[in-house]
Formats: structure tokens, sequence, C-alpha cells
């Protein structure tokens, strides 16, 4: 949350928020990502050194947050990133697979911006770094759970290439036309493998949570495609399309997405609770695509008000999402105690006639 309401002083907000600003950035990716990423792979790994990456995640947010030398989050961001490496890699070993390998790469382009950052490079030289992060380690969740789609082997190295050219075009740096279109080119090849292999299209179909999740599936897809896009419009330096709004396509659009859909499996395997499902999450998740598109046109347009007022638009859309979230874990702990206490809602219900 940090992360996004320094977000919000940068898009003009006047809010009483420090160098939080400058951070934003940081705190979005290794502070909520990595920690978020960390946690759900510790938690499938089940082995209690993995809670290290989660938790060097958020004494680094926490570090920054008190305002200690930037070296000092860095270094725990970095710290936080080799555990999750190590973590990818005895989960890889166990299944060596080509989905592991790029939950891998992820883990090791999280490093690699933070190891860069701590040394010094400025966030624009080493943001692809961070925006491959969550979209390999997503792809690869995907590519995991579409094995019942039984993907070619042609159609895997399509997959691979296309996560080759996203670390090219990290390495690069997304502010060099080069950069761009290398990494561009990565998301429209990933997201033209992701959209037809993704177990999500036939699950649209399906209900409730299901569907829920295929639908932030597919939203995240079109994000992720259309920073592609204007990516390798924005490397024809004449048509002035700020790299900017394609970061955060990537991070509203795409990254959030998933957060939303993964919420309802994540928390009740963290809290060891069932969630009760209810069809009005599809309110946040409806203003967190508004807010991304009024983001999007209004930086490409240069509409100052949509993009101003997209910032409040998407913490509604967070807010929201957390109201519906804890209500129906409200609603599900209150069924669990009238199922235990025999109470389970017939009790003023007429006894049977006799007649």
């Amino acid at each position: 949350m940090s992360g996004l309401l320094g977000g919000m002083t940068r898009l003009g907000w006047p809010l009483s928020t420090g160098s939080l600003a400058e951070l934003h950035g940081p705190l979005l990716i290794s502070g909520m990502f990595g920690t978020l990423i960390g946690l759900e792979r510790a938690i499938a790994l089940g082995r209690p050194w993995a809670f290290a990456c989660p938790a060097a995640a958020g004494l680094g947010t926490l570090a920054l947050l008190a305002g200690l030398p930037l070296v000092a989050g860095a270094a725990l961001y970095v710290i936080a990133a080799v555990v999750l490496v190590a973590a990818s890699v005895v989960v890889a070993r166990s299944q060596p697979t080509v989905f592991h390998g790029a939950m891998i790469l992820g883990a090791i382009a999280w490093l690699a911006g933070n190891v860069f950052w701590l040394s010094g490079q400025s966030v624009p030289e080493i943001v692809g770094w961070w925006l491959a992060f969550p979209i390999l380690t997503v792809a690869g969740e995907r590519l995991e759970l579409s094995r019942v789609l039984i993907p070619t082997r042609r159609a895997e190295w399509v997959f691979l290439l296309g996560a080759g050219l996203l670390l090219a075009g990290a390495q690069n740096a997304l502010v060099a036309a080069d950069g761009a279109v290398l990494f561009g080119t990565g998301l429209v090849l990933l997201t033209s493998w992701l959209l037809p292999h993704d177990i999500a299209r036939r699950n649209v179909r399906q209900r409730r949570e299901t569907r829920f999740f295929a639908v932030c599936m597919l939203c995240g897809y079109g994000w992720l495609g259309g920073a592609g896009l204007l990516l390798l419009l924005s490397a024809n330096r004449s048509v002035g399309l700020p790299y900017d709004v394609a970061i955060h396509a990537v991070l509203i659009g795409f990254a959030l997405s998933m957060v939303f859909g993964h919420a309802l499996i994540i928390l009740p395997a963290i809290t060891r609770r069932r969630i009760q499902y209810h069809g009005a999450v599809y309110v946040p998740l409806l203003l967190l695509q508004t807010g991304t598109l009024m983001r999007v046109c209004g930086g490409l347009v240069g509409h100052e008000v949509a993009r101003l007022w997209s910032g409040p638009v998407v913490l509604l859309a967070i807010a929201g999402l957390a109201a519906v979230v804890f209500d129906g874990a409200r609603k599900s702990g209150r069924r669990r105690a009238q199922l235990w206490s025999g109470q389970d809602g017939l009790e003023n219900e007429p006894a049977p006639s006799k007649g």
C-alpha cells in the first residue's frame, strides 16, 4: 500500500508521503509482489527456511519506510531474492520442467534488479528486470496449469523465445530503443502463447470462483499484450509515448489482476480459513480495469484529469477487494460455527406435519 501511495504522489496528489514517491517502484515490486510470491512459494515448498524470503522482503520494506539508508532495504531485498531463487531451484530439482525453469528465471530477474539497484543504478535502467519477475513467475505458473491442454514442443519453444527476449530487453533497459523493442516483442510473444494455451479459456465458461479466476487471468493478458505493443511504439521517439504507460499497464493491469485472481486461493492457504465466494468480487475487478484504462489512456493522450483520478480508482478497487474477502471470511466463519453448534440455519423451519 505504501508503494501505491507513493505512486499517488507522483500522479500529483498532495500527500505527505515523504520519500515514498521515489521508492514506490521498489516498494510495489519487491515489497508487495516479492512478499506475496515468496510467501506463496514458501507455502508450496513447505520448508521453514523458504519463509526467509517473504520475511526479508517485509523487513526491507519496513527499513525503507522507517527512513533507513536505501542500501539497508536494497540489501534485504537481495537476500529475499536469493532465498526465492534457492526455493525455486529446490522445487525444479524434484521435477525439472519448462514451467519451473520459467519461475527460476523470474526469481533470477528479481535478484538481478535488486542487485543492480543496490549497486546504485537508477530505477528506469533496471525496471525491466523487476517487471520480468512477476511476468515470468505468473507465466510459469500458468504453463504448469496448462499441462492438461498438452502444449506441443514447438509451443514451448515459442514460450522460451518470449522469455529470452524479455530478459534481453531488461538487460538493454526499457528506456533504450533496442531494449523497448526486445522487451515489447517478448511481451507480445508471451501473450500470444498464453491466450490460446491457458486453461482460463475453458474455465471462463465455468461458475463462481473458477470463472472469476479465469476472467482475472484474461484481463491481465490483455494488458500484458497491450503493454508490449506500447513499448514497440515507444521505441520510435517521434511517437512520444512515455515508457511508464507500458510499465503501469504491466504493474497495475496485469500484475494486480493476477493478485485479484489469486487472492481467493492464497489467503485461505495462508490463514487456513475458507472464504465464502460472492459475486460482488467482480465490482473491485471492474474498478481495477477502469483505473488502469484511465491511467493508460490519460498518459497516451495527455489527459491529466483521467491520469490523476486513476490512482484513487485503483486504491478503491483494492479496498473493495479487501472488503469482499473480509466479508466472505466472516460469513464462512459464522457458517462453520453454526455447523459445529448443530445450528445449520434450519432451526426456525416448521416441524413436519404428522398428517
